[in-house]
């Protein structure tokens, strides 16, 4: 038998997976790490962490499944986007991680569109958002110079841990897109963009594909792991690109959607000239010399999670969504708008917030919980329709996370979207994805989509009911209203907040 290794760094905690070449999980291993938050808003990790956590998932992985080490062939990575880790001359961390989630940097990412102005949506082809690196390495350079002065290079948290894994620097584009410093479509890092901050383009590490060589197991962790020294280690890519791997998005066309804590619909792009201004990300894909856009719902199954928490503490989610196919579509004209965090995708907006209309006596709980359900689905159809307005035909969408949990759900997601709806028979997402990049970067298969069909397999598909996608296009013209209809009064009840 021969295995590759696919390791997710998350938020919360690293995951590792062993795959068979058949592409079945044979085994997998979680450990978490802490979450600092020293300052309101502020969000870090220590990188050792990370490292430390993934060793010994490793060991644990190694020992649970009982497979020899000689048949680990490689192994690869997923990780959280975004995050700044920077490293002094000899590879030491300056300071904690600042992470994805940290919104200390809205005066930075002012700093940012005024001085490039549309130069940054011409390169970069994003916004300067506060979850991207760029803004946090500015941060750093205003309110701690000392320690910028002596970083020699920054990683993100997966470069970091395949650094500590591996001895050596790299970054794949995948995940360079998202710090802002990326010409996306040329791939290479922006002269322009660092000077015109004053910022060393030394600072960035070298630029590889997700699926290279970036070497292999330092002998001391590969004795701590259970590993060989042997073993390959390839560069993996960021969480988005490498769920999209998992899924199956590898070719013009594909879709999918991913509901967990925030949801997003990702769609693969061959077209590096596409430039969706501000409105949706662009990124580059795990697959070499490809692209996806990508729309983001904050408050997905968050908001979910906060109805249940808030109105139904005592009850479980299939308690609570137990019956809901009975409501009719439209809730009995409730409306839920999932702004309960701000909002990122079609409006990039912090202040806004959420909103129940059209509650009247009649309304149940069953009918609150649907209106969640369908307001969450609505937003994201607004990335749908992003995607399909540039010319993109989506008749097919693979359904991850929470939201192909229930199967109402998975049904309401074909109607709104007005397309079919696949469940995946196993899903492990990133971890699969990065685990698919090994076993390509192995030379296992001669292309990813060619991994994809051995590893990846539909389990049911859910059409479009016509009538209720003609209702659910009616209630989403009301639902595209509410935005420009709630923004002033939420901007004036923001100094209400506590």
């Amino acid at each position: 038998m021969k295995y590759v290794i696919g390791i997710d760094i998350g938020t919360s905690a690293v995951k590792s997976v062993l795959v068979s070449a058949e592409g079945r999980v044979v085994c997998e291993h979680s450990e978490s790490y802490p979450l600092h938050r020293p300052e309101p808003g502020w969000s870090e990790q220590n990188p050792e962490d990370w490292a430390e956590q993934t060793i010994i998932s490793l060991r644990k992985l190694m020992v649970k499944a009982k497979v020899d080490p000689s048949e680990v062939e490689g192994l690869s990575f997923s990780g959280q986007m975004h995050g700044l880790v920077l490293l002094g001359g000899n590879g030491q961390v300056l300071r904690p991680a600042i992470l994805w989630n940290d919104t200390r940097t809205t005066p930075q990412c002012r700093k940012i569109e005024d001085k490039l102005g549309s130069q940054l949506l011409d390169i970069a082809r994003n916004r300067a958002l506060e979850g991207f690196t760029l803004p946090k390495i500015l941060w750093v350079q205003e309110h701690e110079p000392e320690i910028l002065s002596q970083a020699e290079v920054f990683l993100l948290p997966k470069d970091y841990v395949r650094y500590r894994l591996t001895g050596s620097f790299a970054m794949d584009y995948s995940d360079a897109a998202g710090t802002l410093l990326l010409d996306v479509a040329g791939k290479a890092w922006s002269s322009e963009i660092a000077g015109a901050f004053d910022l060393p383009l030394s600072l960035c590490p070298q630029l590889v594909d997700s699926s290279d060589l970036t070497g292999t197991l330092l002998p001391e962790v590969a004795e701590a792991t259970g590993l060989l020294p042997s073993t390959k280690v390839f560069a993996g890519g960021a969480d988005n690109a490498c769920g999209a791997i998992g899924a199956g998005i590898l070719g013009e066309g594909k879709t999918m959607c991913s509901i967990g804590t925030s949801g997003v619909v990702l769609s693969y792009e061959n077209r590096k000239d596409i430039n969706p201004q501000g409105k949706m990300h662009f990124f580059n894909h795990g697959e070499k010399d490809a692209f996806y856009v990508m729309g983001v719902t904050l408050a997905a199954g968050h908001s979910l999670s906060w109805f249940k928490d808030t109105f139904a503490k005592d009850m479980s989610f299939d308690s609570l969504l137990e019956g809901i196919e009975s409501v009719p579509a439209g809730s009995g004209g409730l409306l839920f708008t999932p702004y309960i965090s701000g909002e990122r995708t079609p409006h990039p907006d912090a202040n806004i917030r959420g909103s129940f209309i059209g509650m009247d006596s009649g309304h149940t709980l069953k009918h609150f919980a649907r209106s969640v359900l369908e307001g969450i689905t609505f937003s994201l159809r607004e990335s749908i329709d992003i995607i399909r307005q540039s010319g993109k035909e989506i008749t097919e969408v693979t359904a991850i996370g929470g939201g192909a949990q229930n199967e109402a759900w998975l049904q309401m997601q074909a109607d709104i979207f007005n397309a079919e709806i696949v469940k995946l028979e196993s899903e492990q997402g990133p971890a699969l994805g990065a685990a698919m990049l090994a076993a390509y970067g192995c030379g296992w298969f001669t292309s990813l989509a060619q991994c994809a069909e051995a590893f990846i397999r539909p389990a049911k598909t859910y059409a479009p009911n016509r009538e209720q996608a003609d209702a659910y296009t009616e209630l989403f013209e009301i639902y595209q209203n509410v935005y420009g209809q709630t923004r002033g009064l939420n901007e004036r009840l923001a100094a209400f907040r506590q």
